[in-house]
């Protein structure tokens, strides 16, 4: 057996306890007032209507607009669309075309304090009007609550000559961009347009070259970068002080599209959860407890095979939340619900019978008289293509899930959009669950395993559950 070196055990365990310290608690600081999200945690979790409760709204057409099927179909098309692009995933949208009405329900933001249905609404009803345009006059200036300066409501030129508008761009997405001159990376907004606002913006970048092309949201400008060369490669970007989630939220909201009519709530109200917070508190001293006594079960018949275990399922665990939070900056948040969490307790039990294979093919071994090291070869060895069986079968079908019950998803309209949710919500957690079983389960626990049996203390057969007598 190749040997594994001895401190391998030390980092990956500390690495193990930082993670899930940081994916259950989060990292944040506080600057007076203002709390600042560094690392987002259990805490930041967006529960489902089901635990937490939610918004029920109901958006006509403002000004007596008298809408058609089809513009109907496309306003909720594009509020479903703010809704993914927000992680909302438990959101039940239905549209009543004889009364003018799109019927919308979905979960309280994580961090809501007030409850308060007529703000929450805002979050996917506002219309946010994208233009780029010629020069940067306004009429008037005011500071925001950081002191910075705000521009506001375009003047003279720059009302009269609009270069690009919202429907011009294909794509947006936040980015980090390196200043050439400084070095210093700040958050943009990365803009794709289409053929047509590619061809519209070469021509004004060439015209305006050394001179400012503003851009604006509704009446406010965001940024107003200077011309140095010709764009016309259909690439733009939007700079200005953004911060991570300033940044995401801006291109969530332009990448939600502009709705076909202006909305107005003709009714609102809050829907109250099926279990509630209290039974989701009972539910995790019940999961607290379960796993204490899992682990009391490992570590008395599988010993130091069984204190590993229990160290790489809080990994799991930890990449469980870590997914489901928005830990991650490469991975947006998540809605939990009560079929989500189903989710993370039968990846558990995909992890704990994991270990178990590994840990009982050692400990056979063991007693069929090999050597420590060829026992713990042997049994990794023998217990790994039946690990990956099973794991690759549930990969198979949580994917199927997510693929097939997605939002968006043409068997929504077969399924039912409360249905769809729902199965998602468990294919996600269940998928994510098994790829940490695969990391941790699988590949961390050899290594520590292998590494523990190179301290000369422990390399008794009976600590790796086998007997010394044999």
């Amino acid at each position: 057996m190749k040997r594994v070196k001895k401190p391998v055990f030390f980092i990956i365990a500390a690495i193990i306890l930082v993670f899930t310290y940081t994916a259950v608690f989060g990292v944040y600081t506080q600057n007076g007032d203002t709390k600042n999200t560094w690392i987002k945690g259990v805490s930041d979790i967006r529960w489902g209507i089901d635990i937490r409760g939610g918004v029920e709204a109901t958006f006509s057409p403002a000004d007596g607009v008298d809408a058609t099927a089809e513009q109907l179909e496309a306003a909720r098309t594009i509020i479903e669309r703010r809704m993914v692009l927000r992680s909302i995933t438990d959101d039940e949208i239905y549209t009543d075309a004889a009364n003018d009405r799109i019927i919308v329900r979905f979960p309280w933001r994580s961090d809501e304090s007030t409850f308060d249905p007529e703000a929450a609404i805002e979050e996917i009803s506002a219309t946010a009007m994208l233009t780029f345009r010629e020069g940067m006059e306004y009429e008037t200036q005011s500071t925001d609550e950081n002191g910075n300066i705000v521009y506001e409501t375009p003047a003279g030129t720059t009302a009269e000559n609009v270069i690009l508008e919202g429907s011009d761009v294909v794509e947006a997405v936040p980015v980090m961009q390196q200043d050439p001159t400084t070095g210093s990376y700040t958050y943009a907004v990365s803009l794709t347009l289409s053929d047509e606002g590619a061809e519209k913006f070469a021509e004004a970048t060439e015209r305006l070259q050394g001179e400012t092309i503003s851009i604006w949201m509704d009446d406010t400008m965001i940024s107003y970068p200077k011309v140095n060369s010709v764009i016309d490669n259909g690439q733009a970007s939007i700079t200005g002080n953004f911060t991570a989630e300033s940044a995401s939220e801006l291109a969530s909201t332009i990448q939600g599209g502009a709705l076909p009519f202006a909305l107005e709530t003709s009714n609102f109200s809050t829907v109250n959860p099926t279990i509630g917070m209290q039974s989701l508190d009972a539910m995790m001293i019940a999961g607290v407890i379960a796993f204490a006594v899992i682990a009391v079960f490992m570590i008395i018949v599988f010993r130091l095979p069984g204190f590993v275990a229990m160290l790489t399922l809080l990994g799991q665990l930890a990449i469980t939340f870590a997914a489901v939070s928005g830990y991650f900056p490469f991975l947006n948040s998540f809605t939990m619900t009560l079929p989500g969490i189903a989710g993370i307790i039968l990846s558990i039990g995909v992890g704990v019978d994991a270990n178990i294979i590994t840990a009982s093919r050692i400990k056979e071994e063991l007693y069929s008289g090999k050597t420590l090291d060829g026992a713990i070869h042997r049994g990794c060895s023998n217990s790994l293509w039946s690990i990956v069986d099973g794991n690759i079968t549930i990969l198979i079908v949580a994917v199927m899930l997510i693929g097939v019950f997605g939002p968006s998803n043409i068997l929504s309209q077969i399924f039912g959009a409360s249905t769809t949710g729902a199965i998602y919500s468990f294919g996600y957690t269940l998928l994510v669950g098994v790829i940490g079983n695969f990391i941790m389960g699988v590949f961390f626990s050899r290594l520590m395993i292998k590494s523990l049996s190179g301290f000369k203390p422990l390399r008794k057969k009976w600590l790796f559950g086998g007997s010394d007598k044999a």
